[in-house]
């Protein structure tokens, strides 16, 4: 979006307020239209600079699921602040006009201190809604974006060809055996195609992620463990589709794929009242956490920009090299069920 765009929107959301503001100063004052919209336009100027404040505040300070008494409490301090400091550039601006010093108050300190407060609670209101539209938009996009780059990742030639080697060479062996893995096959890429939520349950990706290992457990056999430690009041909690088989698909080819050596890989859970934490550790060579930041390939850098698309500043995704080796990546977000 231009700039010039965002410049007129601005222009249309604040004319009615100053339209208002000219009405209630002729009343007041019995002033000119002129005079009147000039005094409106001052006191208007002070409020919509504020007002960025306010915006750059609730971008940095999400709304809260569910509301919380600290976050009503900023923000019944930030109204009054608002209202003080609006009323000190009211002020100053007036004294700068008049060539003398003025205290504007209006109608009455309180009168005006109350209409600085609603000033605030109309700009906040209106930010968080906007902000709250912006990231269902993105969330949107990211999660069609997921969506395509997750099949891609299936489809990927090494992991298809791997698959259908390993049903091949079942057939004769174990036909049963080789049925279910096709199915498996089948429906890990079927459950991929048809999947459009941005969230869904931790034991919904846990069943979609088991799909997944059973297939590459076939290709490594014993070199490949896997060992699932996540309680019940976790496995009811949501999260963003896709997230845990992000990671542990990152564990399996940069952790197991290049050793030789058997590898365990850890999925773990924990839930607190608010917070819900799910890592995934596994026991290979470890790896330069700065590289795997900036390798985009690792679907780290994509998991977290769906993190910032649909929880903002709340969520978080935290990696590590373990000592003496190893990888461990972990993932905090606000607690919701899948129940709500």
């Amino acid at each position: 979006m231009s700039r010039r765009v965002v410049w007129l929107q601005l222009l249309i959301g604040w004319f009615p307020l100053w339209a208002l503001f000219t009405t209630v100063v002729i009343l007041a004052h019995d002033a000119s239209l002129g005079d009147a919209a000039f005094v409106a336009l001052r006191m208007i100027a002070g409020a919509a600079a504020l007002g960025i404040v306010v915006l750059r505040f609730a971008e940095r300070h999400p709304w809260p699921r569910p509301v919380t008494v600290p976050f009503v409490a900023t923000h019944v301090a930030l109204a009054g602040a608002y209202s003080f400091v609006w009323l000190v550039i009211n002020s100053v601006i007036e004294s700068v006009v008049h060539g003398e010093p003025v205290i504007t108050v209006g109608p009455g300190v309180t009168a005006y201190l109350l209409t600085g407060v609603w000033l605030y609670i109309m700009i906040a209101g209106v930010s968080y809604t906007t902000l709250a539209t912006q990231r269902a938009a993105l969330a949107e996009a990211m999660a069609a974006k997921s969506q395509l780059a997750a099949l891609r990742s299936q489809l990927h030639p090494h992991f298809l060809f791997n698959a259908l080697h390993s049903v091949v060479h079942l057939i004769p062996r174990e036909p049963k055996r080789a049925a279910l893995a096709a199915e498996q096959l089948a429906g890990l890429l079927r459950t991929t195609i048809e999947e459009d939520r941005d969230l869904v349950s931790v034991a919904e990706e846990l069943a979609f992620v088991e799909k997944y290992l059973d297939l590459e457990r076939m290709r490594f056999g014993d070199r490949l463990s896997v060992r699932v430690d996540v309680s019940d009041d976790v496995r009811s909690a949501l999260i963003p589709t896709y997230a845990l088989q992000t990671l542990v698909e990152n564990a399996v080819r940069h952790g197991a794929a290049p050793r030789v050596d058997a590898t365990e890989i850890l999925v773990t859970g924990s839930a607190a009242a608010r917070e819900v934490s799910l890592s995934v550790r596994d026991s290979g060579d470890g790896a330069d956490v700065a590289q795997v930041e900036a390798n985009g390939g690792t679907g780290i850098r994509r998991l977290r920009e769906r993190l910032a698309a649909l929880y903002g500043g709340e969520a978080r995704l935290d990696i590590a090299s373990r000592d003496p080796s190893g990888f461990a990546a972990t993932l905090v977000l606000p607690r919701a069920e899948a129940t709500e």
